[in-house]
């Protein structure tokens, strides 16, 4: 039933502010569309932090970012004139498409301090759609599907499952959720997808006597999948239908090459806008840039 377990690795993102990367792995690059996957904290962060920690201006094509938090708040903002803070339980989605670009500030936490914990993932879009017209769309709390049985608290952030469907367009089938278990609850995973995993961001959960804690992903063969929460734990299921092989290129993804290339070249040289409510600094191209990965199952 569980085909591969991936550990979570430690990667700063700049000023010291570190990540669990958990996808894109060497051995599995995508589950579904899903082909990055970020675990943020938690983490306390204290009064007066210093703006090193804050991810600036930088670009995107040929994915869409999806946002969620467990705690905390960071205030996004893009060149389409977005401006908007994400909370708990909320959902940012946001379609980079031909290309658009975005900062991620903490502001809360330099105004009072603050305890981050989240997710951030990104979903491939198929070939064609990843020169769609960018787009952004936040999703309140109360506008997430939900639903509470069993010592089990979902919350449905993307997709179809477990009956229901959520608000944010996709461009191919998946689905996505979050889990509040209580000790001894028992869930299961959707099983109508071909590919399908689990991420355990906090607690430990039991499959077949087997013991898996926090910072674990584990991708799932084909077939019914449950497991008990062995404390109280957060967990994550995802999944969905294979689009195809991907190529990555720092915060671009492609299913050409030359099209990564294209959009290095133009963040370097100045073509992409920069959000208009944060223009006055942006992550530059590394200046060594790696070759692009190709990834898939």
């Amino acid at each position: 039933m569980i085909e591969m377990v991936i550990d979570q690795r430690r990667r700063d993102l700049g000023g010291g502010f570190e990540v669990g990367r958990v996808l894109s792995f060497a051995k599995r690059r995508m589950i579904g569309p899903f082909i990055f996957f970020d675990h943020m904290g938690p983490v306390d962060l204290a009064p007066g932090l210093d703006r090193k920690f804050d991810v600036r201006a930088h670009p995107h094509v040929g994915l869409s970012t999806v946002s969620y938090l467990f705690s905390g708040e960071i205030m996004h903002r893009d060149s389409l004139g977005y401006e908007q803070p994400i909370r708990p339980h909320e959902v940012n989605w946001m379609t980079a498409g031909s290309g658009i670009t975005h900062s991620e500030r903490f502001e809360h936490a330099r105004a009072v301090g603050d305890r981050l914990h989240g997710i951030q993932a990104w979903v491939a879009l198929p070939e064609e759609f990843e020169e769609t017209a960018p787009s952004f769309t936040h999703y309140a709390g109360t506008n997430l599907p939900h639903w509470n049985d069993g010592g089990v608290v979902g919350h449905l952030i993307a997709g179809s499952a477990y009956g229901l469907t959520a608000g944010a367009k996709t461009h191919s089938p998946l689905f996505y959720a979050h889990l509040e278990m209580e000790p001894g609850a028992v869930a299961e995973v959707p099983d109508k997808y071909v590919e399908r995993a689990l991420y355990i961001a906090a607690g430990a959960i039991e499959i077949h006597s087997t013991r898996y804690e926090a910072g674990q992903m584990l991708v799932l063969g084909a077939g019914a999948s449950h497991f008990r929460a062995k404390t109280h734990s957060t967990v994550m299921v995802l999944g969905g239908e294979p689009i195809g092989e991907r190529h990555i290129f720092w915060n671009f993804v492609s299913s050409s090459k030359d099209r990564l290339a294209q959009a290095a070249s133009d963040w370097k040289a100045g073509r992409m806008k920069l959000p208009d409510a944060d223009d006055s600094e942006f992550i530059p191209l590394p200046d060594e840039p790696a070759p692009p990965v190709s990834a898939g199952k």
